[in-house]
C-alpha cells in the first residue's frame, strides 16, 4: 500500500481527482466504503496502525497514514489536502464507560479538530443507538462523540446513523445465520419491538453519496422498510436464507437480562471484552428502532438488498468462504 505523500504531493492529489480520508477503514463498513470511493474515482487516504491489505481492495491503492486517533501528527497528515473526511471509526465493545468514551468520544474530537483545521467537511458515521443515550455505555458515547465534533463543527457536520449493519464479513449476523443452520429454535424478544436494518454495501454507498452530494444534518440510515423488522420476521429470514426451520420461541426479558448479566461477569473473570452487556440486553429490548419523521433520511441511491436478498447474498458469501456450512448437503 502506498504510504501518504509529503503536503505538497496532497495537495497536488486534491486538486486533480479529490481527496477522502477514511478512519476505520480495516473495519467492516470501512474496507466496503473505501472500495466504492475508489471507484467513483476520488484518491482515498486511510489511517491504519499499520499496512494492511484486504481482498476488497484488490487492485486498489489507498494511501495510508501510519497511527491512531490519539496521534495529531497523524491526523494532521491524514486530513491535510482531504476536501471531505469520513470518521468511521469506533468502539462497539468495551469494558467500560471510560475506555468507550477514550475511543468515540475523544476520538471524534480529534478528528473534528484535524478536519477543522484542514478546511475538509466532516462526515462522522455514528449509530442509531445514539438516539437512546440513556440505554447502554455505547449509546452514550455515541451521542458524546456526535456532540464533540458539532462543538467544533456547528451546522457544518454532517451525522450519519445507520441503524443495525449485515453483510459478507460481519461476525455478530454470522452467529445469527449459524444458530439457524444449526439449532432446532430461534430465541425471539418482543413480537412489537421494530429494528431497521442495511446491507453494508447500501450503507457504504449512502455513505460515499454524501462525500459527492454534501448534506449537512443529523440524517439516518436504512434500507427500503424505514418501519423496521419485528423479531419473528427477523428469525424466519434469516432461517430461509440458510435453508432451515428452527422453531421459533419467545424468550422473556429477563432471561436476556440474566445472560447479559453472566456475560458480563464472565468478561470481568477473562479480561476479555463482551458485547452483551446489561447495556447491549437494554438496546436489545428496545421497543422501537424503527425510523420516522424524526429521523431524516435524505434522497439517497436507491438501495440493492432488501433483507431477504441481502441475507441469502450474505450466506452464499459466508458459505463460498469456508464460514458457514451448507445445511443442504447434510440432507
Amino acid at each position: 500500500m502506498a504510504s501518504a505523500p509529503d503536503m505538497t504531493e496532497a495537495r497536488k492529489g486534491s486538486a486533480q481527482g479529490g481527496m477522502v480520508a477514511v478512519t476505520g477503514a480495516t473495519g467492516f463498513l470501512g474496507r466496503r466504503l473505501v472500495k466504492i470511493l475508489t471507484e467513483q474515482g476520488w484518491t482515498v487516504r486511510i489511517l491504519a496502525r499499520r499496512d494492511v491489505a484486504d481482498p476488497v481492495w484488490s487492485g486498489l491503492e489507498p494511501e495510508l497514514v501510519i497511527g491512531d486517533l490519539a496521534n495529531a501528527p497523524a491526523m494532521t497528515a491524514l486530513c491535510d489536502g482531504a476536501e471531505a473526511v469520513v470518521h468511521v471509526a469506533g468502539l462497539i465493545k468495551a469494558r467500560d464507560r471510560a475506555a468507550f468514551d477514550r475511543a468515540n468520544v475523544e476520538g471524534s474530537r480529534q478528528v473534528a479538530s484535524a478536519a477543522k483545521a484542514a478546511g475538509a467537511r466532516l462526515i462522522l458515521v455514528s449509530s442509531l443507538a445514539a438516539r437512546e443515550p440513556q440505554l447502554s455505555d455505547y449509546a452514550a458515547s455515541k451521542r458524546g462523540g456526535e456532540d464533540a465534533a458539532r462543538e467544533i463543527f456547528g451546522s457544518d457536520l454532517t451525522i450519519v446513523r445507520p441503524p443495525a449493519i449485515y453483510g459478507p464479513g460481519d461476525i455478530e449476523t454470522l452467529r445469527l445465520f449459524k444458530m439457524a443452520s444449526e439449532s432446532a429454535f430461534l430465541p425471539v424478544l418482543d413480537p412489537k419491538a421494530r429494528m431497521v436494518w442495511i446491507h453494508v454495501d447500501d450503507a457504504a454507498a449512502q455513505i460515499a453519496d454524501l462525500v459527492k452530494t454534501p448534506r449537512p444534518g443529523l440524517l439516518s440510515l436504512s434500507d427500503a422498510r424505514l418501519e423496521g423488522y419485528g423479531w419473528v420476521e427477523l428469525m424466519e429470514t434469516a432461517s430461509k436464507a440458510v435453508g432451515a426451520s428452527p422453531r421459533l420461541i419467545r424468550i422473556p426479558s429477563g432471561m436476556v437480562k440474566a445472560l447479559a448479566v453472566l456475560s458480563k461477569w464472565a468478561s470481568v473473570v477473562t479480561g476479555k471484552d463482551t458485547i452483551l452487556t446489561p447495556g447491549k440486553a437494554r438496546e436489545l429490548l428496545h421497543a422501537d428502532w424503527s425510523l420516522s419523521s424524526n429521523d431524516p433520511i435524505p434522497d439517497f441511491p436507491r438501495v440493492r438488498y432488501p433483507l431477504d436478498a441481502g441475507f441469502a447474498q450474505s450466506v452464499g458469501w459466508y458459505r463460498s468462504e469456508g464460514w458457514l456450512k451448507d445445511i443442504s448437503a447434510r440432507k
